[in-house]
């Protein structure tokens, strides 16, 4: 048997062997602990017949954890300074590939068409580098890829906002972003001690579950979002103030906004994040016409 690679003991020896130092401007956060890993791929609900892709497999902790269970796993890593200690540490598992290559540049469907032939059942399992965690979820949701789901580690703080209900304060656009393409889920909390280096904040857990169609039909999907970001541009501002401060030509369009705010039935005075994804649906719809 093999020692597993997310140990504190096993990862110091294969970082010093190496002369590996950790780059802040990537992010790096190793997990140094195994159970943990399992729980995650747990989360995944993988089959010997599941693909896995990864994105930031730093020394392969777990990328190791998904090649025992899935039947093929696809990591991207960023940093070429890791390739030959993954070539190392993956040498046990030829079911696993890598790929030297920044995720939010490469062209995943194709990766999946070369790679996943006749697998069916692929999830995407990552622990996310902090700063690009947004940006990759969403390249990954607006490309409409054949996944089952995602299942990925993020700063506590943003997995609260993805999750989050109207009239709350962490609800905002990115929530409703992601709950038009999946159903959300906090599966773990995971504290800042179990990374080398320590973090400065908790971690979570959190499945993403995507769906087979998206939540509401809308008229356009950008103009949607752009609604929605403008509803939040500032928070304590109404959404009629928002509105007609952030779209453009919007202060020459008050009439219009008004009256899409009434064919909505949503009152002008009420803030963003009082609203469900089902009622910026409804006026961004009413809206499309004017703008």
């Amino acid at each position: 048997m093999y020692k597993d690679i997310a140990t504190p003991v096993r990862t110091k020896a294969i970082l010093e062997k190496y002369g590996f130092s950790f780059k802040k401007s990537l992010g790096q956060n190793f997990l140094i602990d195994t159970n943990i890993l399992r729980n995650i791929v747990d989360h995944a609900e993988l089959s010997e017949s599941s693909g896995a892709i990864e994105v930031g497999p730093g020394i392969g902790a777990l990328t190791e954890q998904l090649a025992k269970r899935a039947k093929k796993v696809v990591a991207y890593e960023i940093d070429q300074r890791l390739l030959p200690i993954l070539s190392e540490t993956l040498e046990p598992y030829p079911n696993a590939k890598v790929i030297h290559s920044d995720v939010l540049k490469a062209n995943v469907k194709e990766m999946i068409e070369q790679e996943f032939a006749g697998i069916d059942d692929i999830m995407l399992v990552a622990n996310l580098p902090y700063y690009v965690t947004t940006p990759i979820i969403m390249k990954i949701l607006e490309e409409n890829l054949p996944l089952r789901g995602i299942v990925v580690m993020l700063q506590k703080e943003v997995a609260d906002r993805i999750s989050a209900k109207p009239s709350t304060k962490e609800y905002g656009s990115l929530s409703i972003a992601i709950q038009y393409y999946t159903v959300p889920e906090v599966v773990m909390i995971v504290p800042k001690t179990v990374f080398v280096p320590q973090p400065n904040v908790d971690s979570a857990v959190i499945r993403l579950t995507i769906r087979q169609k998206p939540l509401v039909e809308v008229k356009s999907e950008e103009f949607f979002f752009r609604v929605t970001r403008a509803s939040f541009a500032q928070r304590r501002k109404t959404i009629l103030n928002n509105l007609t401060s952030q779209l453009d030509n919007g202060k020459e369009k008050k009439e219009a906004i008004l009256s899409a705010l009434q064919t909505a039935g949503i009152e002008p005075s009420r803030r963003g994040e009082s609203l469900s994804i089902e009622e910026f649906a409804a006026l961004s719809d009413a809206l499309y016409e004017s703008f």
